[in-house]
Order: structure tokens, then C-alpha cells, then sequence
């Protein structure tokens, strides 16, 4: 029994994700997972020196997780959709992950996750100079548009119904001082996130194999 239940790494940051994502950062206290885990106080530090390393190896854990395993015999771009999609949802469901990407962007899990969308574009053929700002577009649409999500989806927690909330939203645009806006009512309260997310990411596949053929 004591080999199943020894406190590990895995098992604390198993148990800081599962607070993070019912609670928020803020709950977070190496208190609080003491009592949570039931170990001894202090005895956490033998494995993570602090709460930002915690938080650091959480995001990594969630991150993770969510990138897929490459589909044999899909293309370069279905790649970048499939992971991209992933990610969107991870984030999605574990909202404290954008605010900890916008805090230190060369934390190991966002390294990986460039790594990763960096060898597709370079599998994709675009050439050397390109791949840098192709890979960059990429990630910082993906990091940036989930991140985004992630907040609105709070603000709809914070008062109810989604299609309520974008229907109030969509309706109180002036159309002289927002004609955009007020235009796109419609589409803004009845859209679906994942497919405006992935109109994103086809706009700027669409523009890298454009410059690919000049």
C-alpha cells in the first residue's frame, strides 16, 4: 500500500492541476495541498522548490497531454489542425493555463509545443528563412485565440448562458459607432468557437503555402 500511495512529483501535480482547475491559481497554497494529499507540512518541497515551479510543471502536464500522436499519412497541415484543435481544447477546459503561457513564454511546455508546429511547417516545405515566422503566426494564434476563449468562457460563467451573454453582447453594439460589429451580430451570439478558431488556422495555412509558391 505505502509503494501506491508515497508522495511523488506525479501525485503532486496531479493534485495541483485537479485544484487549479476547481478553484483558480489563487487556491493554490502548498497548505492547501498538504491537506489535499494529507502529507506531512514540507514534505512537498522535497519535490517542487515552489509554487511557480508548480504551476510551470502543471501547465507542461496539461500541455502534454494534450498534443496528439501524430495520424500516419495525414498531411503537414492536418497535423498542425489536429494539434492545434487539441490544445484549444485543453485550454478550454483548464482556463488557468492561459494566463500561465502569458507569464514566461520559453517555459519547457511552450518550447515543446513550438518544437512541434515548427516540424510541421518544415515538413510542409516552406523554406528556412520562412519557417520561423510561419511556426511563430501559427503559435501565436493558437496560444493567443485559446487563451481568448478561455476568457469569455469566464465572463459567461460569471453570468449565465453563453448564447444569452453573446445575444446581449451582439445587440448592444451602436451601429454608428460600431458598424463591424453591428453588422456580424448575428454571426458573433450564434458562432462556434472551435470552427472560428480553426477559420484562423486555415487563413494562415492558406497564406504560408501562398508564399511557399512565390
Amino acid at each position: 500500500m505505502a509503494r501506491t500511495t508515497a508522495l511523488s512529483r506525479e501525485r503532486i501535480v496531479t493534485a495541483a492541476v485537479e485544484m487549479l482547475d476547481a478553484a483558480g491559481p489563487d487556491a493554490l497554497t502548498f497548505r492547501a495541498l498538504n491537506a489535499r494529499l494529507q502529507t506531512g507540512f514540507g514534505a512537498i518541497y522535497h519535490h517542487v522548490a515552489n509554487k511557480d515551479e508548480l504551476l510551470i510543471a502543471a501547465t507542461d502536464r496539461v500541455l502534454t497531454d494534450a498534443v496528439p500522436a501524430d495520424a500516419p499519412g495525414a498531411s503537414p497541415e492536418d497535423r498542425i489542425r489536429a494539434t492545434a484543435l487539441s490544445v484549444f481544447d485543453a485550454i478550454d477546459r483548464h482556463a488557468w493555463v492561459a494566463a500561465q503561457l502569458a507569464r514566461a513564454a520559453t517555459q519547457p511546455a511552450v518550447l515543446r509545443f513550438f518544437e512541434r508546429i515548427g516540424q510541421h511547417v518544415q515538413a510542409m516545405g516552406v523554406p528556412g528563412p520562412a519557417q520561423f515566422g510561419a511556426a511563430s503566426a501559427l503559435l501565436f494564434h493558437i496560444l493567443g485565440a485559446a487563451a481568448q476563449n478561455a476568457a469569455l468562457a469566464r465572463s459567461v460563467d460569471a453570468s449565465g448562458d453563453r448564447r444569452d451573454f453573446l445575444t446581449a453582447l451582439a445587440t448592444s453594439f451602436d451601429p454608428d459607432g460600431y458598424p463591424f460589429l453591428h453588422a456580424v451580430s448575428a454571426e458573433l451570439s450564434e458562432h462556434d468557437d472551435r470552427a472560428q478558431f480553426l477559420t484562423g488556422i486555415d487563413l494562415i495555412l492558406a497564406g504560408i503555402v501562398a508564399d511557399r509558391a512565390m
